[in-house]
């Protein structure tokens, strides 16, 4: 029997999930999890809720599917140790290093791979599977016939989303939020960047549109076909949504899973009726209803997006058009109505102008900031009409006259459930404990055990004729990307009398697509024993598919790319077990974080740095629609970005590169000998090579370059806290020394721990 699974951001959510007959709940507590700026659950709200949601009968997982670095993997170690003691019925993850955690410590909690981990194959799935993982998220990007192949060829049980938003990126590869801030996709702080308003440079003119912002999934009609492929559950994003809307489509998809065999339109009627009183994005079927691949990939960009639409969200209620300040009665008011997750008081009033529908308490609105820099979901509280006949409502503080309002969902969805936890919670008390997370000892590199990974120079390049003008850099390997062309060149144009390459295939590496769906990887499998057979022995994979394929071939190599998220010794050490001991850090990978999880010069040398790039950026699993007649674009900063739509889909990658050219002296000294320049999903000319030559020659700084999170890290809420605090206190000693006090300075100290092999401090 398939599971209905849905979201639970909040403690009232968890009550309408359940109370709309949901078999199991997925949540995150306040940190290790892709929805950060949800709720969340407390310590004892967690604790209590796995008691309560077990008397039931149902099932709760938790969301632990951000990546980490070295130095939280101890607060991790204690995570993980206490859930184990808490006994969810599941961990989802995409960290490599919480599966290598769990299995050396915590090896009876069930893991679930997350969505994140890029599982779109049988192939990849079946690694897992022998990893010890039972249940596997597989991506949204994928077609009714690709679920019932991976189904059919894997023992792992099989989940999907059926319901809710989803991103335009191929899942968890997407760098766009990260790059533009360090706030990453990856650590749960999406900024959903995709969704902006952004300019396009079309021949002639310049047009205006949410070019990226794609609709919301609903997979209603596909219910009864996915249960007969037996697929194992069915979920529903949303642990940022209210409570209503996760109600309403827990009872709408729980109505047609229990009715389709005996009245399967019927069914599937009442269930869109239950749904009709969602007003959020427009919706779509995405990848289903394609009879090819290659169909999917002409037609999914049109099914996906509309750039006409404002962020894709709700039905147009107009602008605030009169602002004021919330008096105490309404204050008091909102508070009275609101329940324990919302800051009801956190208010101010306004006049929504230039809609056909005014909002009543209880119904949820959505706010766009007007010059696209926020959005925040709301729920009316209060309606205040004055002596003009004007009609003021509560809105969230922060926005401003002129900032567009959009309905989500009327009143009448609201209902209430009964309560779930229970209302003492005193009982409930655990928390992590300051257990010492044991050392990690990579394995040591042999002296000749890299013999085919040797030091100096590597270029990347997306085309043959690219890899033509790499000679004056004097690289030490050239690796040549996987893709349609390349294949032709590589299998059918390459003959031993008449070589396409001017280097032998010993300085070959094949590097490989992180994109790895089912409908494509029998031809993936067969064009790599190809490529083996013709000589080709090195690639760089960035799947988990990419592993299964190629392991225990004779006399291959495989580097781990940057797509397989190597943030911590402990997700390294995951890969070793694959028999993978040399690396590409992740893009979006920070200087500090790679010293501390590559100590030192034995584990540097195992690892390829790269010193210029252009990034993809985020990767989409179709062209884009044909009226997307542009490549280059930018944001209301004018940052400019490029799209390159092509038979393997569409990449956007920024205008200015990534360089760190100008330090590759100085890396070289710190044990960081393999340099990597990309020149991937780049064309590249015979001056782009005389203009680097000139920088490599004199160390030179590329004039508005990237340095995207090489310096600065990932962002770090606490991090930024702590700074404006310290800002706030140091400006108070100064104001205190103006007034005869001598003002105090201090500067913390800092930790650094040892990696190695699992033994104990």
């Amino acid at each position: 029997m398939t599971e209905l699974l849905a979201p639970a951001g909040n403690i009232e959510a968890l009550d309408a999930a359940l109370g709309e007959g949901a078999d199991a709940v997925y949540m995150g507590l306040k940190s290790f999890n892709a929805r950060l700026r949800s709720s969340n659950f407390a310590w004892n709200q967690f604790e209590a809720a796995v008691q309560s949601v077990h008397r039931l009968g149902k099932k709760i997982y938790v969301t632990v599917n951000t990546v980490s670095e070295e130095h939280e993997t101890e607060r991790l170690y204690r995570f993980l140790n206490y859930l184990n003691k808490i006994g969810p019925d599941g961990i989802i993850v995409q960290d490599f290093g919480v599966v290598r955690m769990c299995q050396e410590f915590c090896p009876n909690l069930e893991l679930h791979a997350s969505t994140q981990m890029n599982v779109e194959s049988a192939a990849a799935a079946n690694l897992l599977s022998r990893e010890g993982l039972k249940r596997v998220v597989v991506a949204r990007e994928l077609g009714l016939e690709e679920i019932k192949q991976i189904k059919s060829k894997t023992n792992a049980e099989i989940e999907m989303f059926v319901h809710g938003a989803l991103c335009v990126s191929e899942s968890g590869l997407c760098l766009f939020s990260s790059y533009l801030g360090g706030k990453s996709a990856n650590r749960g702080m999406c900024t959903q960047a995709c969704r902006r308003l952004y300019n396009a440079e079309i021949p002639g003119n310049l047009s205006t549109g949410y070019y990226f912002s794609p609709c919301d999934l609903e997979l209603i009609g596909q219910v009864p076909e996915l249960m007969q492929a037996g697929v194992d559950s069915f979920k529903i994003e949303g642990r940022m949504k209210s409570a209503e809307y996760v109600g309403a489509v827990t009872a709408a998809y729980r109505y047609v899973m229990d009715h389709w065999e005996t009245d399967r339109k019927g069914s599937i009627a009442e269930g869109r009726r239950i749904l009709s009183t969602d007003f959020a994005r427009s919706k779509t079927d995405y990848w289903y209803g394609f009879k090819t691949v290659e169909e999917g990939v002409e037609e999914a960009g049109a099914k996906i997006l509309n750039p006409k639409q404002a962020g894709g969200t709700g039905i147009y209620l107009g602008k605030l058009s009169l602002l004021r300040p919330a008096s105490a009665e309404e204050k008091q008011q909102a508070a009275n109505i609101a329940v324990e997750s919302e800051k009801a008081t956190d208010i101010q009033m306004a006049v929504i102008s230039g809609g056909d529908y005014d909002p009543d308490p209880g119904d949820s609105i959505r706010l766009h900031k007007q010059d696209d820099s926020g959005r925040e979901s709301h729920k009316v509280r209060v309606v205040t009409v004055d002596e003009k006949d004007q009609r003021w409502v509560d809105v969230p503080n922060g926005f401003v006259k002129g900032d567009s309002v959009y309905l989500l969902q009327t009143k009448s969805m609201s209902k209430r459930y009964k309560r779930v936890l229970p209302s003492d919670l005193s009982q409930f008390r655990k928390q992590p404990g300051p257990e010492k997370l044991p050392v990690l000892d990579l394995t040591p590199v042999d002296k000749n055990g890299l013999s085919w990974f040797p030091e100096g120079l590597y270029v990347g390049v997306s085309t043959i004729a690219d890899a033509h003008l790499m000679g004056p850099l004097h690289p030490v390997r050239v690796i040549v990307e996987l893709n349609c062309e390349t294949t032709y060149d590589l299998l059918v144009k390459d003959k031993p009398e008449k070589p396409v390459l001017p280097y032998s295939k010993k300085m070959v590496i094949i590097s490989l697509d992180p994109y790895v769906p089912e409908g494509s990887e029998p031809q993936l499998e067969e064009t790599l024993e190809k490529l083996v057979e013709k000589g080709y022995t090195t690639f760089v994979v960035n799947n988990l598919a990419h592993i299964n394929i190629l392991k225990g071939k004779k006399g291959v190599h495989m580097i781990a790319g940057q797509y397989l998220y190597t943030f911590n010794k402990w997700a390294v050490s995951f890969l070793e077990n694959q028999n993978i001991m040399a690396v590409i850090p992740p893009a979006e990978n920070s200087e500090r974080n790679l010293n501390d999880t590559f100590e030192t010069e034995n584990e540097r040398s195992r690892v390829l740095v790269s010193v210029f790039s252009y990034p993809v950026l985020f990767r989409m699993r179709f062209k884009l629609p044909k009226d997307y007649d542009f490549t280059y674009f930018s944001d209301k900063e004018r940052m400019g970005f490029k799209v390159n739509s092509t038979d393997d889909g569409s990449f956007v990658m920024p205008e200015a590169p990534f360089s760190l050219l100008d330090k590759m002296d100085s890396l070289k000294t710190k044990g960081w000998k393999r340099q990597l320049i990309d020149f991937s999903k780049t064309k590249v000319t015979k001056g782009d090579i005389r203009g680097l030559l000139n920088l490599l020659q004199n160390h030179g700084y590329v004039d508005g370059c990237s340095r995207f999170n090489w310096k600065d890290g990932f962002y770090n809420p606490e991090k930024m806290e702590a700074y404006q605090a310290a800002n706030a206190r140091r400006e108070l000693e100064e104001a205190e020394g103006i007034n005869g006090r001598k003002p105090r300075y201090g500067k913390p100290g800092k930790g650094k721990g040892k990696g190695g092999k699992p033994r104990r401090r």
